[in-house]
């Protein structure tokens, strides 16, 4: 993680930090979408969905749903939910295929009861530590979108919540408003000893009081290790599910049947279909 002086949510409002200039940056740094998919993937991993059916999703701070593309290519049907209007552009011009809401998560999540089987969000939580205007309190605008978040998931659904906490203080308070909102749960930490690696998930609750799970990496002590037991265990985990592997043939003719399914227009598949080209120099 960046100094504390350089954290995003130190420089402005993430509706203003995240203007059409960042939004693009940050969509096409091949980077940050590795990344993005790789805590998505743990993200829905941590979340426990039945495997025999698509599932209705929430995705808050979705950004230009980089996310989302995950959950698509996992079959499910989500909604993203943001506060930067350009981030929303680059994710419709990118033909994303969830529902997109431009909203203030610390205003609460504006959806019915019960109406989504689980919820994910991708490094948007802290950004509600900061009081961006006079009016904001970050105790209260916490408190408002978990116990709204809380409503809008139903029984026995889970939230998971990646994020990158400043300090021991803003993780408290983080969970501790989770907590009076009526979650139960914990914090699942992968690679505790790695200081590239660590990453921070809020596991959450709704109705039950299922078993944490167990945070990745915990029994190694070096970084290479560590990195090691990440590649191998999540191999593991997806051959387990017998899914086809991610940019193979069967990978991009089962993304183009679930487009066809949505009414959208599709190359014909032909003996070329995810052919790996060779470079051009």
């Amino acid at each position: 993680m960046a100094a504390s002086g350089k954290r995003p949510e130190h420089r402005g409002p993430p509706e203003l930090f995240y203007d059409e200039a960042e939004a693009r940056k940050y969509t096409h740094n091949s980077r940050m979408v590795e990344i993005q998919s790789q805590m998505t993937e743990r993200a829905v991993e941590l979340l426990g969905l039945a495997e025999d059916r698509p599932c209705f999703l929430l995705d808050v701070g979705c950004g230009s749903c980089l996310s989302g593309d995950y959950l698509s290519e996992e079959g499910h049907c989500w909604v993203g939910l943001d506060i930067s209007s350009a981030m929303l552009d680059v994710a419709l011009e990118r033909e994303v295929e969830g529902d997109l809401m431009l909203a203030d998560m610390g205003q609460g999540i504006p959806f019915r009861p019960g109406m989504f089987d689980g919820c994910i969000s991708i490094s948007a939580v802290q950004w509600l530590c900061s009081a961006d205007k006079k009016t904001h309190s970050p105790p209260r605008r916490l408190h408002r979108f978990f116990s709204t978040l809380y409503t809008a998931l139903a029984h026995g659904a889970r939230a998971v919540l990646q994020l990158y906490p400043e300090n021991a203080q803003q993780l408290e308070l983080i969970t501790t408003q989770a907590m009076k909102a009526g979650f139960t749960g914990g914090l699942v930490v992968d690679f505790p000893n790695s200081a590239k690696a660590k990453k921070f998930f809020l596991c959450l609750f709704v109705g039950t009081s299922g078993t944490l799970p167990k945070g990745l990496g915990a029994e190694c002590a070096g970084e290479e290790a560590v990195q090691a037991k990440f590649t191998s265990e999540r191999m593991r985990f997806r051959n387990a599910k017998g899914r086809s592997v991610k940019k193979s043939r069967d990978w991009v003719l089962e993304k183009k049947e679930r487009r066809r399914r949505q009414g959208k227009e599709v190359r014909a598949d032909t003996k070329y279909t995810s052919r790996k080209r060779r470079p051009h120099f």
